[in-house]
């Protein structure tokens, strides 16, 4: 009988202990998303997705509202000093000359020195660089820094924020889509 006590009494600690760190690891939230091989090997062969994947087409983030019209998408991935960059476009197939164009870009950065949102001006991003006139203004309950979209990523509204320590989101609306993106923004779950 005294052998079964001992053995439930060392049996306990590690869960009490497990118990402990979870409020912990909460505050500290999940990992940084990252793209699956397969994902990475997706975006190098610029496979399209046609009909574009919905509000789950960022594994670990979920964009909870994405404007309709849309009709192809793809995942765009990219590695490089130190950080990974992982994102979805969604198009439709009007040119890129016409001003109904709409596109969206969602991307979440892990980037482990990024811990406040001035940082983002000088961010080691690819693509989608703060180069510009940027502002910091709240939108969709976030503090974000915004530019006006330039020739890179087209027209439109370029918006990012540092979720947390080390994850940074940039959403990058064309023009017909900027007065939907305090919903866009809002709706982004990590």
């Amino acid at each position: 009988m005294k052998n079964i006590h001992r053995i439930a009494a060392l049996s306990v600690v590690p869960v009490a202990a497990a118990l402990i760190a979870l409020p912990a690891q909460a505050a500290e939230g999940p990992a940084c998303p990252v793209p699956t091989k397969a994902e990475v090997k997706q975006s190098n062969d610029s496979k399209v997705d046609k009909p574009a994947r919905g509000a789950t087409a960022i594994k670990g983030v979920r964009v909870n509202h994405i404007p309709k019209g849309f009709t192809y998408g793809g995942v765009v991935t990219s590695k490089h000093n130190g950080i990974t960059e992982y994102g979805y476009q969604w198009g439709d197939d009007r040119p890129n000359a016409d001003v109904k164009q709409r596109s969206l870009w969602v991307r979440v950065v892990c980037w482990p020195k990024a811990s406040k949102l001035a940082q983002l001006k000088n961010g080691p991003f690819n693509m989608g660089t703060f180069s510009g006139d940027t502002r910091t203004e709240k939108i969709g309950g976030r503090q974000v820094l915004t530019q006006e979209g330039d020739g890179a990523l087209g027209d439109g509204r370029y918006a990012g924020w540092v979720e947390r320590k080390g994850v940074v989101v940039t959403v990058m609306a064309s023009t017909p889509l900027v007065p939907e993106l305090s919903k866009i923004i809002e709706g982004i779950k990590l």
